[in-house]
């Protein structure tokens, strides 16, 4: 695998980033990245991704993206932490092993507390253990370690005050009743999602890339199966994205029949300058990732700091006033959503700085 040195710090030029850290091990056959894009606010926390990616620059790549929207996240939820993300490259179900996440995790240790690591795709919270063995600097530990559990609950009901904050701008009230909610991707957190939705008897579609997956949830929770890869074409008042980013594109957007977008998935838009102008065009309301998809997040945090569940709730249901104060200024300054929070977060940043 190769990069291009040059076109790298351009990148972490453009984007603002701090730190881009590499560790190899061959012993244990461990290539990782560590990207630190701000840490004004406080240390950075990112999730450990581990995926077979095809070339060095799109584990890169995805490293600088995936911290500079933690940076964010943790500014518009009102967090005292910074934006990080680390990847492991190789196939998380054939080259996992204990050595290779401890040998992570001296890694980690070797960064004297600038970055926090914790969960995402290809990892668990027995790999997090695992680090344990070697470094303090972990977060989403399960209870038994007296970390916060399981975070898909708290992802979730982020996502579902998002989606009520949207509701409530569109339709005058937040009541979910008889609503259409697209879910496409329904594993841990598009599950708990859609748990809450029906609780509120919100008329749920469902759809996920593993087929028995899909009609389970459906019958469990009595919700409509819809195709996974046209789910957003269904006329309906949310499409809620909670598996891969990148579904919001210029290819889809036009195709689009919802009114709000709100969903857990990363970096749901791609070509965002583009992706946006057509939104904005179309009257479709976003609901930007980073702003409705902090809960886990906030339990990571929460478990930083020792708070309680009360804590904790409180936090994530602050999301709700968040999402409403960025649509609001989006409609006053006549910018899109993405626009706004970025904008809010980024003040939030500044203003900090300036005090320390």
């Amino acid at each position: 695998m190769e990069v291009n040195n040059s076109s790298v710090f351009n990148k972490m030029a453009i984007s603002g980033h701090q730190n881009l850290f590499f560790c190899q091990d061959k012993v244990v056959g461990l290539q990782a990245i560590v990207a630190i894009h701000d840490t004004t606010l406080g240390p950075a926390i990112g999730g450990v991704r581990m995926l077979p990616y095809e070339s060095l620059t799109d584990a890169v790549d995805d490293a600088l993206r995936l911290s500079e929207a933690i940076t964010y996240k943790a500014s518009l939820a009102g967090l005292n932490l910074g934006g990080g993300s680390a990847i492991i490259i190789g196939n998380h179900r054939t080259d996992k092993t204990e050595a290779l996440m401890r040998r992570f995790g001296k890694f980690i240790e070797g960064l004297n507390g600038n970055f926090i690591a914790s969960t995402d795709i290809g990892t668990t919270q027995k790999d997090l253990e695992y680090m344990l063995s070697e470094t303090d600097y972990v977060a989403g530990l399960p209870a038994s370690l007296n970390g916060g559990g399981d975070t898909t609950l708290f992802a979730a009901r982020g996502v579902f005050y998002g989606i009520k904050a949207a509701i409530k701008e569109l339709y005058g009230d937040d009541g979910l009743a008889g609503r259409k909610i697209a879910v496409q991707g329904v594993g841990g957190v598009g599950e708990q999602l859609v748990a809450m939705l029906r609780a509120e008897n919100a008329r749920v579609y469902v759809s996920d890339m593993t087929e028995e997956r899909k009609m389970k949830i459906a019958a469990k929770y009595k919700a409509e199966p819809i195709t996974y890869s046209t789910s957003f074409e269904l006329d309906a008042d949310v499409y809620a994205p909670c598996a891969l980013g990148g579904t919001v594109n210029p290819e889809t957007v036009p195709r689009m029949r919802c009114r709000i977008i709100a969903g857990s998935a990363n970096n749901q838009l791609k070509e965002e300058e583009e992706t946006n102008r057509l939104l904005k065009e179309r009257n479709i309301l976003y609901t930007p990732d980073f702003l409705i998809n902090a809960g886990a997040l906030i339990s990571c945090y929460s478990e930083l700091e020792g708070y309680g569940n009360d804590r904790t709730e409180a936090l994530i249901k602050n999301i709700y006033n968040a999402t409403r104060h960025v649509i609001q200024k989006s409609v006053e300054d006549n910018i899109t959503t993405y626009e706004a929070a970025k904008q809010l977060a980024e003040k939030r940043i500044f203003d900090i700085k300036k005090i320390k």
